[in-house]
């Protein structure tokens, strides 16, 4: 998510410099808390999805495959080429969805739109924080079939400095029991390390890196059986040239960035075939240079991240991304304004609507507008744009 420098500088002061509990300089929170760049400000962010299969042979609401556990695995076949909104009979992962021109189907053939509320905290803290049954109950209480988590790939890969050895099951709990109570789940890598497994400061990046292969090796082999969890390879590209973005190459940083190409081949090298999500340039908004650096593959869904900047403002929506849902599935995995106003919000949601994107909220945490947080506490009860999100979830 993108939010104001000295929005976010305030906000820490007042904080301590501290978030969920984690100590953490300014450079380090401010990735904590969103964090696109947009008229000279530092940008991050997390998100959400849903509907309801267990994890694994998990079994959650409506779930419809079978499988034998989180880490079980099959012998899938690997994608076809092709684009993601191109013709054919696309494959359909277990109990789950697929890509054909521009829209979703579930497994029965039908028209589905993602729409939910993303669910941060599993980027900066292991265990999350109040991850509960009860939380996602509520989240599915305001209408969602979809909540998106936030990932460390730190956290994840064992032999990592900042490796968690419980991680791994925090995070199929989280799926089964998001699942349990009827979302669908996005899984979003979104912070990570630039390539070194030492490096103890692992935060948003602005492309991915090799031990991001590794995480979606580990990952696609692990929640392949489940068709429900969809894969967002990574958070919020930015500052590299599409070229870069597709193929990889020089970071500029210091490392060598992963394209995603080569994060989509790794996952389906893996036989999974789940709908994996794909973002823009310039902090996921950007989606315009997708139909000269199109990912080759099936059931591909690109990302954009509308947040209420000068430079991203509802006259730039079609150039940026709308254009791209005449020919692709287009969702919008975050949004948001920084000051408590619901314009933006109300007006996006409409775009969204009138296009039949799908969407994700920023975000279900208890923060404050400058988060921003679509909540003003943990018992679920919405601030002025969480109202306008909840009512865009009751009315689709």
């Amino acid at each position: 998510m993108q939010s104001r420098r000295g929005l976010l500088f305030l906000g820490l002061s007042l904080l301590g410099i501290s978030l969920g509990g984690i100590g953490c300089d300014v450079g380090e929170t401010s990735n904590l808390t969103g964090g696109q760049g947009g008229e000279g400000g530092a940008q991050s962010t997390m998100g959400m999805g849903g509907s309801t299969p267990g994890v694994g042979g998990m079994g959650g609401a409506g779930a419809s495959s079978a499988s034998s556990g989180p880490g079980s695995s099959s012998s899938g076949s690997s994608s076809s080429s092709g684009t993601g909104g191109s013709g054919g009979a696309p494959p359909v992962p277990p109990g789950g969805y697929y890509v054909q021109g521009n829209k979703i189907y579930d497994e029965n053939g039908s028209v589905h739109v993602f729409r939910g509320l993303a669910r941060p905290s599993h980027e900066w803290t292991p265990q999350g924080e109040n991850i509960s049954l009860a939380d996602f109950q509520k989240i599915k209480g305001w209408g969602a079939n979809v909540t998106r988590l936030s990932l460390n790939q730190g956290f994840w890969l064992p032999g990592h400095v900042r490796y968690d050895g419980q991680y791994q099951q925090n995070i199929d709990q989280a799926i089964q029991w998001a699942q349990q109570a009827g979302l669908d789940v996005i899984l979003d890598l979104h912070w990570s390390d630039r390539g070194d497994m030492n490096n103890y400061d692992t935060k948003q990046q602005r492309m991915a890196d090799q031990n991001s292969v590794k995480f979606w090796q580990s990952v696609a082999e692990k929640y392949k059986n489940n068709g429900r969890v969809l894969f967002e390879l990574y958070n919020e590209p930015r500052d590299v040239s599409w070229e870069v973005w597709r193929s990889g190459g020089d970071s500029g940083e210091g490392f060598q960035a992963v394209g995603m190409q080569q994060l989509y081949d790794t996952v389906r090298a893996t036989g999974a075939q789940n709908i994996v999500l794909i973002g823009g340039l310039d902090w996921a908004f950007d989606l315009s240079g997708v139909p000269q650096n199109r990912i080759q593959g099936t059931n591909i869904v690109y990302v954009t991240h509308p947040y209420d900047f000068g430079n991203k403002q509802p006259g730039t929506w079609e150039q940026k991304f709308g254009f791209l849902a005449a020919t692709d599935p287009v969702f919008i995995t975050e949004f948001g304004s920084f000051d408590c106003s619901t314009n933006y919000t109300s007006q996006l949601l409409a775009y969204a609507k009138e296009r039949g994107m799908s969407w994700t909220g920023w975000a279900w945490y208890a923060k404050g507008c400058d988060f921003p947080s679509l909540i003003t506490n943990w018992n679920g009860d919405p601030s002025a744009a969480g109202q306008v999100v909840k009512s865009a979830l009751q009315n689709p």
